[in-house]
């Protein structure tokens, strides 16, 4: 993209979550510009975009369509960011679109954890953040196609900022429900996530690993700390899956066979499904672990506790560079000391 071009809608972040929305929103006839990597980029305009789920829903833009950039333009003026970058990198892409976009232009954050909003309001003053929260999982199946294998409804701030969009969002098939405290939300996905790391370790689709129970053991926990630690903050986890926080981790210690039928709901996840920070392993990419158990260590410390199982997780994940094999459910509850 050698010049700016008129866009409703900034995705800053081309990667499997802002290549998914982005698409499903351009494939409804908004004009959205793609900042990215460019080996997302190149896929994207040798192929065009392609943005598929488990409901068998497939949409197409073509390459032509499409508009690309390795960088935010000087004098684009979208109406909307996506921010969807991982969370390392939330700083330096908020000061990269505070440098060139308008000021009060709304920006919603739609990534993973509890502070990345915070963080790219801190780094971008001039701008309007707004949190978000994606509560399914895409993957990238193929150069250019993306592939929503979960249920959920996208989840944002209540704004005045968002209102034009509902209806675009909605007829996209990336509806947004609205919240007026968007913490609860935030740590109700943030204990799903805990399986994110579980996931990557495993090697697993992502159906595959829920019905091992060992690797659900694992998950439940990392979940018992993670609700301790948000019962000593006071704060109470949004129900987001089919049963409530609180039931999750018993659930997930239940043998396999009585499993299957208490949870049919949460295994409505389709064969190709995986979880993000997989991906970022397979492609020796920095993961979010610290925006996931990292936080939940941060947390339970800050009222005096401790979270051993998260912190262990984390240095099991920073470790796989060096050591970058895949564990069984018994290999990773053993290192996690539940055997």
């Amino acid at each position: 993209m050698t010049q700016p071009a008129p866009v409703d809608v900034l995705v800053m972040g081309a990667g499997t979550i802002g290549c998914f929305i982005g698409g499903s929103l351009a494939a409804e006839g908004v004009r959205v510009i793609f900042v990215g990597r460019p080996r997302v980029l190149e896929a994207l305009a040798r192929r065009g975009l392609t943005v598929s789920d488990l409901d068998g829903t497939e949409r197409f833009v073509p390459p032509e369509t499409l508009f690309l950039a390795d960088h935010v333009p000087a004098g684009i003026r979208p109406s909307l960011v996506l921010l969807t970058v991982k969370s390392a990198a939330t700083a330096e892409a908020a000061a990269e679109l505070a440098a060139v976009l308008p000021a009060g232009t709304p920006v919603l954050s739609l990534q993973n954890g509890i502070s990345n909003a915070a963080v790219a309001a801190k780094a971008a003053p001039m701008l309007y953040v707004l949190p978000g929260m994606v509560p399914y999982n895409v993957a990238e199946i193929a150069p250019g196609e993306f592939h929503r294998g979960t249920t959920g409804r996208l989840a944002a701030q209540r704004s005045r900022a968002l209102r034009p969009w509902l209806a675009v969002f909605d007829r996209a098939g990336v509806p947004i429900d609205r919240y007026d405290d968007m913490l609860p939300v935030q740590w109700g996905k943030l204990l799903l996530n805990l399986n994110n790391p579980v996931n990557a370790l495993s090697g697993l689709p992502l159906r595959e690993q829920l019905l091992e129970r060992g690797y659900r053991r694992c998950l439940a926990a990392l979940m018992d700390e993670a609700l301790d630690a948000v019962s000593w903050a006071n704060i109470v986890p949004a129900k987001l899956a089919s049963v409530s926080p609180r039931r999750m981790p018993a659930i997930l210690r239940l043998p396999t066979p009585l499993f299957r039928l208490v949870a049919a709901r949460m295994l409505r996840i389709d064969a190709m499904a995986r979880s993000s920070m997989a991906d970022d392993l397979a492609l020796g990419r920095r993961t979010e672990i610290d925006a996931l158990c990292g936080e939940v260590v941060r947390l339970a410390k800050s009222n005096g506790a401790s979270a051993p199982l998260n912190e262990k997780m984390v240095e099991l994940m920073e470790a796989w560079p060096e050591r970058p094999e895949h564990l069984s459910a018994q290999e990773l509850q053993s290192k996690l000391g539940l055997l």
